[in-house]
């Protein structure tokens, strides 16, 4: 298939656009790289600086596109909450252009990068599809009105859409023949790559939002999903999307570790010390979250295969190292 991939210079959309090349498929990125960097772009896609509130001009009936994966958008909680007509404009904007531009030149697959923001305080865990979707924070709500949107053009217009709601992604993509995609956000606001910076003494400090929420440390509980295994499973949803129905599938491992034990596990994978600097909570932050994935590994096939928070950490090490 021809494929339209937005945001592809960033983080999951250049992985995601490493395994579709490999499995055969064509492959343009479209990014603005206002916040990427074009050097994570695979040598073998083809590539356009644009942004996507513009899509139209590339996705025209003429070019043939069979479909497209949306990745393109901005991630941050807590951006999201002092800066939100930014997230607005990005994620929500930008994604109903881009439905649009596909219904004017006949491209209906859809694979959307969704978020497990769009549940917000959860009542029960691990969270599954069927859970109460109402956002504590802005980049939620963004990307859950993108969401509402494609199920109503799946109705409408015969859209085959999935929608993979991510939880933290974390890791990097290391591949046979030595190619390293991770983490190159500007700003960065991961807690691993920010941690292995400390690690590496790029920075004074590891700031932690945050020691008195209602779990077993005091710190936020998240459900850490390496790449890879996040990208495999994009390759499985674009095969079974299905013309007229929008699917919604959690994507995590199904467990949860707290910001003390990703801290912990990268001291122990680097060896290095990482002073933490103990910050107030942040606007918009849930206390935990991790997913029930078993909906995706029943309809899709899926299975994570990289689980254990020191491998995961290890591989975003690998990266770091040979970046800096």
């Amino acid at each position: 298939m021809k494929l339209l991939v937005t945001g592809g210079a960033g983080f999951v959309g250049a992985v995601v656009s490493r395994l579709l090349l490999d499995a055969g498929h064509t492959v343009v990125v479209l990014d603005d790289l206002s916040r990427n960097d074009a050097a994570q772009v695979p040598a073998d896609a083809q590539f356009v600086q644009g942004r996507v509130q513009d899509a139209a001009e590339i996705l025209t009936p003429e070019a043939g596109f069979d479909g497209v994966l949306h990745f393109a958008g901005l991630i941050s909680a807590g951006e999201s909450m002092s800066l939100p007509e930014l997230h607005w404009e990005a994620n929500t904007r930008a994604g109903l252009n881009l439905i649009d531009a596909m219904r004017a030149a006949g491209v209906r697959r859809l694979i959307f990068s969704s978020t497990a923001a769009c549940y917000g305080e959860p009542s029960e865990l691990p969270l599954t599809e069927n859970a109460v979707t109402m956002p504590i924070n802005t980049y939620g709500a963004t990307k859950l009105a993108v969401d509402l949107a494609i199920a109503s053009e799946a109705r409408a217009h015969k859209l085959a859409a999935v929608s993979l709601r991510y939880f933290n992604v974390a890791g990097a993509y290391v591949g046979a023949d030595g190619t390293v995609i991770g983490e190159r956000h500007d700003p960065e606001t991961h807690l691993i790559p920010i941690a292995l910076e400390v690690a590496a003494g790029k920075r004074e400090k590891m700031p932690m939002f945050g020691d008195d929420y209602p779990t077993p440390d005091g710190t936020c509980i998240r459900d850490y999903i390496h790449v890879t295994d996040l990208a495999r499973a994009h390759l499985r949803a674009l095969e079974a999307a299905t013309p007229g129905e929008h699917r919604i599938y959690n994507l995590g491992v199904g467990t949860g570790f707290s910001n003390k034990q990703i801290i912990d596990a990268v001291r122990e994978v680097t060896g290095a010390d990482v002073p933490v600097e103990w910050l107030p909570r942040r606007p918009g932050d849930p206390a935990a979250l991790y997913a029930s994935s078993a909906k995706a590994q029943a309809e899709l096939g899926w299975t994570p295969e990289k689980t254990e928070v020191a491998d995961i950490v290890a591989d975003a090490w690998t990266f770091y190292r040979r970046q800096n």
